[in-house]
């Protein structure tokens, strides 16, 4: 059972660190709400380690340790990690599920781009769809159709990410745009990271992701009428609130460069109403007939985890060989 002050630790987390979150949390039943904050806590934390710290490489090898201690029972003495290990322990987490995350980030500490949209899709099931597979874990849901809707909406979600933080990423020395499209377009990749600012090639890419996180959208909510009733509304406001950040980019033109798209508390109470009302008339509807489309090539094996499809296996060769590159990074540049 996750002590109470670690669960306050974990509100708190969230509550400054993801407010569309927070605000789609509330809707959620306190069976599903409280492992799910200290899901989104844990992994809020250490993306942001990775994200704003100087030494992401070794950010990602401390959470790689991180896991190892949560699954062998032992989490170190923080907050988020003893709520988390008591939600691994109390949900049977499939371990695949937390190291695609891990692997997700090990891929933003090495620095990869992505060629075309295969690329984007992979990182982001990673680094969203494994989190929506979870999610779907939390209210115990396993069934294969319903994970890969939840897939499908963690894939939209970071496509959202994406285009929204186009303008931010690049100051960064960030790129999550798929490079072919730029140079299809004839912007040169490194030219733009170089001096970040408005450009016809960015805009056009940032439409076409938000048209893919558009299908992704419709194709999600698919699914679900196959959650329990009151975790609906909740799942609703999320994919409402998301695609509506992506309808304050589109309105601006695609422009993400000199601003970054936000949301006001009213429109946000908006999305909640308008979702209350939605999950009531997933009671009424028949089940749409997309609720069993096959999942996104690269969301299939966390559908397969989640889903108990296939055997527990320890960390992957992708996974294995990444962490391996990158301890050999953090030992060069430690000796």
């Amino acid at each position: 059972m996750m002590r109470p002050d670690d669960m306050e630790a974990c509100r708190a987390a969230i509550r400054t660190g993801s407010l569309s979150f927070h605000a789609a949390s509330r809707l959620l039943p306190a069976r599903v709400r409280d492992p799910a904050l200290a899901l989104y806590a844990f992994c809020r934390l250490a993306d942001d380690a990775v994200d704003d710290g100087t030494d992401k490489t070794a950010a990602v090898l401390r959470l790689r340790d991180r896991l190892d201690r949560l699954y062998q029972g032992r989490p170190i003495d923080a907050a988020p990690d003893r709520a988390f290990a008591c939600v691994v322990e109390t949900f049977e987490m499939p371990r695949a599920l937390p190291d695609a995350l891990l692997e997700g980030m090990a891929w933003d500490a090495a620095g990869r781009r992505y060629e075309d949209l295969s690329g984007v899709l992979a990182y982001s099931a990673r680094v969203a769809s494994a989190v929506g597979a979870m999610m779907c874990v939390l209210m115990r849901v396993r069934e294969a159709d319903a994970l890969a809707r939840a897939c499908d909406l963690g894939l939209a979600m970071q496509l959202t990410n994406i285009a929204r933080d186009v303008g931010e990423d690049a100051r960064a020395g960030r790129l999550y745009l798929p490079t072919g499209w730029l140079i299809e377009a004839g912007q040169d990749p490194e030219t733009f990271l170089a001096a970040p600012k408005p450009a016809p090639a960015i805009r056009m890419a940032t439409e076409r992701i938000l048209t893919c996180a558009d299908r992704l959208y419709v194709r999600a909510e698919a699914g679900v009428p196959a959650l329990p009733f009151g975790c609906r509304p909740g799942i609703l406001a999320a994919r409402t609130i998301y695609a509506g950040i992506g309808g304050v980019v589109a309105r601006n033109g695609h422009d993400n460069i000199a601003w970054r798209a936000r949301t006001s508390r009213a429109q946000k109470l908006g999305w909640l109403a308008l979702a209350m009302i939605r999950a009531i008339a997933t009671v009424l509807m028949p089940r749409p007939a997309t609720l069993h489309a096959p999942p996104e090539p690269e969301v299939a094996f966390l559908v397969q985890a989640a889903a108990r499809l296939a055997p527990q296996k320890a960390r992957s060769e992708a996974l294995l060989a990444v962490l391996a590159q990158l301890e050999a990074r953090d030992r060069g540049l430690k000796a």
